[in-house]
């Protein structure tokens, strides 16, 4: 088991603008981290440089409180499980799952008895003769992972690793390592995704990572925390956006007045006059800011504060009714999620209600001002 720490690590390529900037974490031993973010923010780059795969630009790589920058990856007690499988095509099961021991010089017995206690766990026994033509997407990427388990690393290493998985097999993979985490959890693991439902439901703690001109202004990093956190209180707009499926709904308006339990705030849209349990005693009255609420949190009807809109749209799904809102300002619609009994006319004009403790407000940077009074977190 191993500590992980980078301590202000930056990435450029030649004269480009920085890849990766400033980025500073400590993992704890058996932490499971998620890397998430756009594309192209440098979350595959940040994991590779922690394999070793890519150099160091600027900081330190500490892993169990050593320096590993100019470390070798076979020295960094590491294991990495790839998007693409990487299996060797004429080997058996048994015999991917083994190489690296294999390699390593691992006495015949001792690594048959690794393999088969690795297959044990993922459910693999019945395939160890099997080659990986002969096993599903699911079952090769299990492979994959056995492969890394074998070497009893002090961190775990996933990059995307069901990208290549149907939805099904996603779901049942996503369980799978999870449970891998948890009866292997002296390792630390960083698992790198796109998928917001993989990042929500295995990362301890998520990395959100920032793109584009906000790496230079602001560093890679957005935010480090708890899903919880990242969720239920969001440091910037950018987060509360990416972090959410639907995204939170954003309403431009103007700060109106605002003292230490609420601000109230003149829609751009329509001029309602709403009210947040925010403290923006920082910003001067008049100063442009967002409203943000999340779909969960807008209500149908009226039930205090609220403004009517038009519906453009629904989608049910069973479990939940998604009723798309015309929108205002640079956000074409906004989304309530509702019952999955709901069932109402496309075209209606409804009203809608927003409780001043679910909303968040946002300045002109984009910085949340902080909440008064928080929800329930289940």
């Amino acid at each position: 088991m191993a500590s992980v720490e980078l301590l202000s690590v930056s990435k450029s390529y030649g004269d480009h603008p920085a890849v990766i900037r400033d980025v500073s974490l400590s993992l704890a031993q058996g932490e499971f981290c998620v890397f998430v973010g756009p594309s192209g923010c440098g979350k595959s780059t940040l994991l590779r440089m922690l394999a070793g795969l890519e150099e160091i630009g600027a900081g330190e790589l500490r892993i169990d409180g050593r320096r590993m920058n100019e470390a070798p990856p076979a020295r960094r007690g590491v294991a990495m499980v790839f998007q693409n499988y990487a299996l060797f095509p004429h080997l058996s099961v048994a015999d991917n799952i083994g190489f690296g021991l294999s390699i390593a010089g691992v006495p015949r017995q001792v690594r048959e008895d690794k393999v088969r206690q690795a297959a044990r766990v993922l459910q693999l026994e019945h395939l160890l003769e099997r080659k990986p033509k002969q096993l599903s997407g699911g079952q090769r990427q299990r492979v994959a992972i056995g492969r890394a388990i074998v070497r009893e690393p002090g961190v775990f290493l996933f990059d995307e690793p069901l990208s290549n998985l149907d939805a099904a097999l996603r779901v049942q993979t996503r369980l799978e390592i999870a449970k891998i985490h948890r009866d292997y959890g002296r390792a630390s693991t960083v698992y790198v995704t796109h998928d917001q439902v993989e990042a929500m439901t295995l990362a301890d703690r998520i990395l959100l990572l920032n793109a584009g001109p906000a790496v230079a202004a602001e560093g890679s990093v957005a935010q480090f925390g708890s899903p919880m956190e990242l969720y239920h209180r969001p440091r910037t707009q950018f987060v509360a956006g990416f972090i959410g499926s639907p995204r939170m709904n954003f309403l431009p308006g103007v700060l109106e007045s605002a003292d230490q339990a609420r601000a109230r705030v003149r829609l751009d849209a329509g001029g309602a006059l709403l009210e947040a349990c925010v403290d923006a005693r920082a910003l001067l009255p008049g100063a442009p800011v967002t409203l943000g609420v999340r779909p969960e949190h807008l209500l149908l009807g009226h039930a205090g504060q609220g403004l009517e809109r038009q519906l453009r749209w629904q989608e049910r799904l069973g479990d939940a009714t998604y009723l798309y809102f015309e929108g205002g300002g640079e956000q074409d619609h906004w989304v309530l999620r509702a019952d999955g009994r709901t069932d109402l006319a496309v075209g209606s004009r409804l009203a809608l209600t927003l409780p001043p403790q679910a909303l968040h407000l946002f300045d002109r940077q984009g910085l949340a001002m902080p909440r008064t009074v928080e929800l329930a977190l289940a």
